[in-house]
């Protein structure tokens, strides 16, 4: 049996809006139409967005486009991963508006999974993903699940009844992401509470980046991880603030 690693590991989670800088609700409005066409200033943004990563582990990506008109052909999981130094990486297409929009959401790891599934997650309107990633020794055996939710919460429940499936009995598992969901409406939730989730009693705000009102974008673990810091990065890249998490592997 490999004996167990005892060190940290650095995770975010950041859902980038298509690599577009947003400053207030006003700018959203007006600068819409850069969902559809592309922007001069996307590419610059991406960079910023690529030099945050880098002092990361693993990186957890809603809201990226694999490449279409509106980002001039980028598949921007892939290129964050290359910018960032990230030798390992995927993706799952969500939405295929092509040729205007190809969205998805996506990781990067310093350290090659040994098994990883993507899965489209139940919604009235489709389009949300999970992905399940584990790894071996390296990373103590660690399961991780990043996700993006729906809005709604009639979804948002069947949603986590499926990552609540999804995970199995598993040790060591963390699911993260944008869950479009508070703390308290996760500790709620029967089938989470029944696989032994706990989310973070006080959630960082990242919703809207500006002035934070909101903590959706979360993180959930079992007993056996050790969470020493979860904080929302006081950055005005995308409309959330990305959500930087670190724990330690070892021990039970």
């Amino acid at each position: 049996m490999a004996e167990s690693v005892d060190k940290s590991l650095r995770l975010l989670t950041y859902n980038i809006q298509v690599g577009l800088h947003t400053r207030d609700y006003g700018h959203m409005v007006s600068g819409a139409w850069r969902h559809f066409w592309p922007s001069r200033d996307q590419q610059a943004n991406l960079e910023r967005i690529a030099e945050l990563i880098a002092d990361y582990d693993f990186v957890a990506i809603q809201e990226a486009d694999a490449g279409s008109l509106r980002t001039r052909a980028t598949n921007q999981i892939e290129f964050l991963a290359e910018r960032a130094g990230f030798n390992h990486c995927g993706y799952i297409v969500t939405r295929d508006l092509q040729p205007v929009a190809k969205h998805c959401h996506g990781w990067l790891s310093r350290v090659e999974p040994t098994a990883q599934e993507s899965h489209i997650l139940p919604a009235r309107i489709p389009g949300r993903a999970a992905m399940r990633l584990h790894f071996g020794p390296e990373w103590d055996d660690l399961t991780l699940v990043a996700a993006h939710l729906s809005l709604g919460a009639r979804d948002r429940r069947r949603q986590l009844d499926y990552l609540a499936d999804l995970a199995g009995t598993q040790q060591r598992t963390v699911l993260m992401g944008d869950l479009n969901s508070g703390s308290d409406f996760l500790r709620a939730h029967p089938a989470l509470r029944a696989r032994g989730f706990m989310p973070v009693a006080h959630a960082p705000k990242t919703y809207p980046s500006w002035q934070p009102r909101r903590a959706l974008d979360q993180v959930l673990h079992t007993s056996d991880v050790e969470l020493l810091s979860v904080d929302a990065l006081p950055l005005h890249l995308s409309d959330h603030a990305p959500l930087a998490i670190q724990l330690r592997l070892g021990g039970s």
